[in-house]
């Protein structure tokens, strides 16, 4: 089994390289100037650079956030050369890189912080210098996950403390990413095609790692050069679905009722001039990523099963789901490595610590429990579970027995969401550090007959 372990963790580090942002933004501009190979998006689409975007003469400003900023960022210093008239992206603490031309700034993440606060003023700042240009003037943007928590600008009449209020109880809620973005967007100036409208009308390219289902453009960091579809109404309605209208600040209320009311200017529609100045293309994504983790597990010798459903919901009934579909894989004639991508969600009950990978994982070793043949890595491809030190963890039908062993018990930790302590005392959890990559989660099953 522990060669089915390394064998686990050799394809997850193979789908965190297949989406490592710095070749993939290097490929697309090179792509862009005629160097390299014409760029496809994720989706491998052929896809051409906004006419005169990089015309000769052209003055490029470069803004960005996420826990990818730096080696996009750092990418696009290297191939853009003396063209970079500079910029700023802001990284989640201890995901920077050394840049040359472009300013680094660390914020907080998944609450957002005063340095966040700052670093949004700067890119703001950043697109309000290529709107002065004129003719010259360009924005490259470069987005990935965790954007929207490392630019928190807030609305007049809002203060941090609301955003850090509002975004602590939407993680603690189990809302998905797509409803806290809604809420998110209409509180701030930057997200919900914010930045678009400060750049305007200097024309924006946003290069996107993406971390949400679907690669909806207007989600990813909170869209800040996307039209929004969603309404002041809308983010109401996510507070009214997941209780929280009591419970978060009263501005916070205030200023979403007001614009539902019309009183406040609604995020960016499509039919805005500067979101028809803005073109947003998706670099790398969670299929992207399970396609490299495809390939390093059939040079392996393991047959692939990719599942098509992402994963999706609370993580534990996810890690159930899992586990029940590898019990029932055993009978198999070959070695099997099933394949899931997603990014599930944890209603926070307890007091203990750990993350929706962590909590999945043991989920699925309380239903593993005792059973031969069987190896699932769970892990976030940031390299980040939750606030612990872990990217998620590999589990087997051992893991329960060895934290028994120890005197800890696997439903009463799952009761207090305390996964963290578990799989550590079990010898389970994985550590890789930050990968300065982000898209979503990836589950690794690998299966051999009884």
């Amino acid at each position: 089994m522990s060669d089915d372990r390394e064998a686990a963790r050799s394809i997850f580090l193979a789908a965190v390289a297949a989406v490592d942002p710095g070749p993939l933004v290097r490929a697309a501009l090179e792509g862009f100037l005629g160097r390299g190979a014409p760029f496809r998006d994720a989706s491998g689409s052929p896809v051409a650079p906004p006419e005169g975007f990089f015309h000769r003469g052209a003055r490029l400003i470069v803004v960005g956030a996420g826990k990818a900023a730096a080696p996009m960022a750092a990418a696009a210093e290297e191939i853009l050369g003396d063209a970079l008239e500079g910029g700023v992206v802001v990284v989640k603490r201890d995901h920077g890189l050394p840049l040359r031309r472009i300013e680094l700034r660390e914020a907080g993440h998944p609450t957002p912080d005063e340095d966040g606060v700052r670093g949004a003023r700067a890119v703001l700042d950043g697109a309000r210098r290529a709107a002065a240009r004129a003719a010259e003037g360009r924005l490259l943007c470069l987005f990935s996950g965790g954007g929207s928590a490392l630019l928190p600008a807030p609305r007049a009449g809002l203060a941090l403390g609301d955003l850090q209020e509002v975004t602590d109880a939407l993680l603690r809620s189990g809302a998905p990413i797509e409803e806290m973005n809604c809420v998110r967007k209409h509180l701030s100036e930057i997200a919900g095609g914010g930045l678009a409208r400060a750049a305007a009308p200097a024309p924006c390219l946003t290069l996107i790692l993406s971390d949400v289902l679907g690669d909806p453009i207007d989600a990813i960091a909170s869209g800040p050069t996307a039209a929004d579809p969603t309404t002041f109404a809308d983010a109401l309605a996510v507070l009214e679905r997941r209780g929280l209208r009591a419970r978060v600040p009263p501005r916070v209320l205030e200023t979403l009722e007001q614009g539902a009311r019309g009183l406040l200017p609604e995020t960016m529609k499509a039919s805005d001039s500067a979101a028809r100045a803005a073109t947003n293309l998706v670099l790398g994504n969670n299929a992207r990523a399970l396609a490299g983790a495809e390939e390093r597990a059939r040079a392996l010798g393991w047959r692939v099963r990719r599942i098509a459903e992402p994963m999706r919901g609370e993580a534990r009934a996810m890690g159930r789901r899992v586990a029940q579909a590898l019990l029932g894989a055993r009978t198999d004639d070959r070695p099997a490595c099933f394949l899931w991508g997603g990014e599930t969600t944890v209603t926070v009950r307890g007091d203990g610590r750990g993350g929706r990978s962590q909590e999945l994982a043991l989920a699925a070793a309380e239903a593993l429990d005792g059973a031969s043949g069987i190896t699932l890595l769970c892990a976030g491809t940031d390299g980040t579970d939750g606030p612990t030190d872990a990217a998620g963890a590999v589990v087997d039908g051992g893991t329960v027995g060895r934290a028994r062993a120890l005197g800890l018990d696997a439903a009463a930790c799952l009761e207090r969401n305390d996964s963290y302590r578990f799989l550590d005392a079990a010898g389970d959890l994985l550590r890789t550090g930050p990968t300065r990559t982000n898209v979503m989660d990836v589950a690794i099953g690998l299966v051999r007959r009884e």
